[in-house]
């Protein structure tokens, strides 16, 4: 995929060199192509010298092929604006925003865009944002056996019961965080866009939980979904 990184300070550079180590194609904007030195020099990405919300600059650093955009400049109007274009006129889903004064944040998530604070984040957190959702391990118990492991909750399951994620024997939903809130799930939660999932699950079955979150279902086979219904 091809990222947009708006500013090159210490977060946009290195995101941009995240990004692109990821395997990912990156442009990157500064006003001052001085700050282009915060790059690894081996940087295969589109370095542009300008405005973030110069459109000009945006088209330069391939935002019309892109899938994401982090605007993350030092200034919080530049990169409320630089969102909007993104998403307004370019179309683009996946978009963050980095922000100063915690106060904006409200404003920021009214037009549907995820923010990033200074202190309460990281660069590794506004990446996951940004690019596709895929299962973190966060923990491995000191056997290799179990594990914890966080997952972004994928649209298919928003408005549908976290209940049916679980799966004996294989993982379960520990817990939830919504709107910066932690909570532990009860029987009659039911998903929302913007949730993180934290599941514990055997090791070995990590491809098969991405593979149910992927697929939207509350099963992982037709039949045991029948016996679901029936029961």
């Amino acid at each position: 995929m091809h990222v947009v990184v708006v500013g090159c300070g210490r977060v946009g550079s290195q995101l941009a060199a995240l990004a692109s180590a990821e395997g990912h194609s990156v442009g990157i904007i500064d006003k001052r192509e001085a700050a282009f030195v915060r790059l690894p020099s081996d940087f295969a990405g589109r370095s542009v010298t300008g405005f973030g919300f110069d459109r000009d600059r945006l088209v330069e650093a391939g935002i019309e092929e892109a899938d994401a955009l982090a605007a993350v400049t030092s200034g919080d109007n530049s990169n409320i604006v630089v969102a909007r274009i993104a998403r307004e006129t370019f179309g683009i889903e996946r978009v963050v925003a980095r922000i100063y004064d915690p106060g904006r944040a409200a404003i920021y998530a009214r037009l549907g865009i995820p923010t990033v604070a200074t202190v309460a984040w990281t660069t590794d957190q506004a990446l996951r944002k940004l690019l596709p959702a895929e299962a973190r391990t966060e923990w491995t118990d000191p056997s290799g056996r179990v594990c914890m492991v966080e997952h972004d909750l994928p649209l298919a399951w928003a408005g549908r019961p976290l209940r049916d994620l679980d799966e004996a024997g294989r993982w379960r939903l520990a817990a939830v965080t919504r709107a910066g809130q932690a909570l532990v799930p009860g029987p009659d939660l039911v998903g929302q866009e913007g949730d993180v999932l934290l599941f514990s699950a055997a090791v070995g079955q990590i491809s098969a939980l991405e593979k149910r979150l992927a697929g939207g279902t509350g099963s992982t086979d037709a039949a045991t979904e029948t016996k679901r219904r029936r029961s």
